[in-house]
């Protein structure tokens, strides 16, 4: 696969000193982020809405060839647990159209709670598909998500199902759903969202990544002490995957 189908981010984009001069320059964090990695996870829009004219912003701000994977609302997702999804959806669409092409990817992430539900999932993923035009990925926590059946369900309808890290459920460490993306969340091991990853972890991904055959994204989600941003470096390092 090229490597100009590898990913390489983090969940958000602030830098913190320890990092600093691994992006040099001048501008804002974001600048200085895009032009050492090639992509990043909107974790901020899970929490809040943000205007068209920031997105717009963040776009402009990042080079050509960057992407943007944008979280979905937890309005959507945790509160209303995708059921009646339309308003916020159409919101969400209209915000992230800012985004321009460099919107890569829609992370649907899941509450551990949320079982697989047939009626309201496929109503759910039918109204974000006409609303948003760029490859879905879920992150299912519920173990009624990694089964063979859902697995076809997902991909019959183009939806890619995340591995991660840890994993709530037997085989969650592996991609599955749709097989036309690859989508890696790294939530930090052994303590979640603060360890960072040892070397032989990051050797195993980069030949984990050598042997796709699709687009891939990679997203190091141990931000609580900074060990994302670190981690992405080296796996970049490893790749040599440009911005």
């Amino acid at each position: 696969m090229a490597k100009r189908d590898i990913r390489i981010g983090t969940a958000g984009w602030g830098i913190s000193s320890r990092y600093a001069g691994d992006f040099p320059g001048a501008g804002t964090h974001l600048r200085r982020y895009s032009l050492v990695l090639n992509g990043a996870e909107i974790n901020s829009s899970f929490y809040r809405p943000h205007m068209r004219k920031t997105y717009e912003r963040w776009a402009a701000s990042t080079p050509r060839s960057f992407r943007f994977s944008a979280k979905l609302p937890k309005a959507i997702t945790h509160d209303q647990r995708l059921r009646d999804p339309d308003d916020i959806l159409a919101r969400f669409a209209d915000e992230t159209a800012g985004l321009g092409d460099k919107l890569g990817v829609v992370l649907v992430q899941l509450p551990p709670t949320l079982a697989f539900d047939e009626p309201v999932a496929g109503a759910f993923f039918k109204s974000l598909a006409r609303r948003l035009f760029v490859p879905a990925v879920v992150e299912p926590r519920h173990r009624s998500w990694f089964t063979p059946e859902v697995d076809a369900w997902l991909a019959e309808r183009r939806i890619a199902r995340a591995a991660a890290d840890p994993i709530p459920a037997p085989h969650a460490s592996d991609p599955g759903g749709w097989r036309g993306l690859t989508y890696i969340r790294l939530h930090g091991s052994p303590r979640m969202y603060y360890s960072a990853y040892e070397a032989p972890f990051i050797t195993a991904l980069r030949h984990r990544l050598e042997a796709e055959k699709v687009p891939a994204w990679v997203i190091f989600d141990n931000t609580a002490e900074g060990a994302a941003l670190g981690n992405a470096l080296e796996l970049r390092e490893e790749l040599k995957v440009m911005a």
